[in-house]
């Protein structure tokens, strides 16, 4: 009983050959939901997902572009199962990877979230480096044990998440935030992909000014809590 929660913002000409992967890697199971948070995107996406006809697939469309924080916690708020399992709609992270992340949180039942760590990523030399620094910076306030924290694949506690205060970008601050509110969390090396189609969404420099930001963000969240 799992809900696979995906935030899509351009992504037209990845999506139906990941949700064809995951199927795939998910045949063993059959209560399972693949949610599509589309993001108010620019180009075909709402249209290609539109096309994709399987009961197990729940669409849902922001009118307006909101980000991927927002459209996560959408996602996450409208599945019904408690079981979630995050991965970018890009297709570089390998729903080949989904099924270890799974079962290792299945096996462990004190742990609340299973993380990726791309040992090998694929993209850029400028996207690699900048967030080497910004991880390495990260783990070192907060002690998270994680050190790639943008890895979009993980498995985690549904109630736990939404019990968080949200801010946009907390999504990249789940390790530190679940660890910090004394839960188990557990990283495990997956495979990374070139991306097939499209540009990355992400810019590197708002990303280090957002980082610092959101890093002064989670350390009050942190502090109240005690």
């Amino acid at each position: 009983m799992i809900s696979i929660v995906i935030p899509l913002y351009n992504e037209s000409e990845n999506i139906s050959g990941l949700i064809s992967e995951i199927q795939d890697n998910l045949k063993k199971y059959h209560d399972y939901e693949i949610i599509l948070i589309n993001d108010a995107s620019t180009d075909d996406t709402l249209r290609a997902i539109s096309k994709i006809k399987d009961k197990k697939i729940k669409i849902l469309n922001n009118i307006k572009n909101q980000g991927q924080s927002f459209s996560i916690r959408y996602g996450v708020k409208e599945s019904l199962h408690q079981i979630i399992i995050t991965l970018d709609g890009d297709g570089q992270n390998d729903p080949g990877d989904i099924l270890r992340l799974l079962e290792y949180y299945l096996e462990h039942k004190n742990v609340k979230l299973v993380g990726g760590i791309r040992k090998k990523r694929q993209d850029n030399l400028i996207k690699i480096i900048s967030s080497k620094i910004a991880n390495y910076i990260r783990s070192r306030i907060f002690n998270d044990g994680c050190m790639d924290t943008g890895c979009s694949l993980k498995v985690f506690d549904k109630n736990i998440f939404l019990s968080f205060p949200f801010f946009d970008g907390i999504h990249r601050f789940l390790p530190a935030l679940f660890k910090g509110f004394g839960y188990e969390t557990k990283f495990i090396s997956v495979n990374h992909r070139s991306r097939k189609f499209g540009i990355s969404n992400y810019g590197t420099a708002n990303r280090l000014i957002r980082g610092i930001r959101d890093i002064i963000k989670v350390k009050k969240i942190l502090k109240k809590k005690y």
